[in-house]
């Protein structure tokens, strides 16, 4: 089964790492966020991977030529025409196609555009910047089980914020402070789609989380994975550093590898 990696957006709500590459280039713990997410689908068996790439595409099919280079010791011997020589060689069991899907195209759009390298089977998708801890071999069993066309994994997303009672006057009535019962669940991503989903896709103005999951909810067809466990997307520079403190901490959630 083939995973679809979201990679194709400017970032701009964190525009101190994208200004020089992807969002999903971005590092933690000195790789990219999108290889954690990689590392998490191999570590279940997930090895084969179509990346929709767009802003800075380039930087992305060059990380993974050199991946060689980046991940080991080298020499290189300039005394024998600029002899190459990589030592303690790290590779990973990965197949990964990496396709400039455009550099406006919307995620719908984005998703179409690779139809042809998923083919007539059952697909995963994520986005390119966001980890988590999910089982991804109980959700896919939960997608086959119920057998419905599409399958998100959904997280509870707490309200960080105190909650305003506001009147028809603009009168605040009352104020508190933030509960559990303020938490609402969200798409997390980590997605598992039968190839049906194409069709309702249309061109690169489409937005997979509008019409296309609002029809697929109406006609009964997309189901919620509730994981309970941790997640985080990596929107902004704080939650940049975050994560990159887990990582350095040893206690990084999504480390299942």
């Amino acid at each position: 089964m083939k995973v679809v990696l979201l990679a194709g957006g400017f970032g701009t709500r964190i525009s101190e790492e994208s200004q020089f590459k992807p969002k999903p280039m971005v590092e933690i713990g000195g790789k990219p966020i999108l290889w954690h997410i990689m590392k998490e689908y191999s570590a279940y068996g997930f090895n084969e991977f179509v990346i929709c790439a767009g802003y800075k595409q380039h930087y992305i099919k060059e990380w993974f030529k050199n991946y060689f280079i980046y991940t080991s010791d080298v020499t290189f011997d300039l005394t024998e025409g600029n002899k190459l020589i990589l030592h303690e060689q790290h590779s990973e069991p990965w197949k990964v196609t990496v396709v400039d899907t455009g550099l406006h195209t919307m995620t719908g759009g984005r998703i179409k555009r690779i139809q042809k390298y998923v083919g007539n089977e059952t697909f995963m998708l994520t986005y390119g910047d966001g980890v988590c801890d999910v089982n991804i071999a109980k959700l896919v069993d939960f997608h086959k089980a119920h057998g419905k066309l599409a399958t998100l994994t959904s997280v509870m997303l707490d309200q960080s914020k105190g909650v305003l009672n506001i009147g028809g006057d603009n009168a605040v009535r009352s104020f508190r402070e933030k509960s559990a019962k303020d938490s609402a669940p969200i798409n997390a991503g980590y997605m598992v789609l039968e190839p049906q989903v194409f069709d309702y896709l249309t061109d690169d103005s489409c937005v997979f989380e509008q019409q296309p999951l609002m029809t697929l909810a109406k006609e009964g067809q997309l189901m919620s994975y509730q994981h309970k466990g941790f997640w985080q997307c990596m929107d902004t520079k704080r939650e940049m550093d975050d994560l990159e403190k887990m990582w350095k901490s040893g206690t990084a959630p999504w480390k299942v590898w």
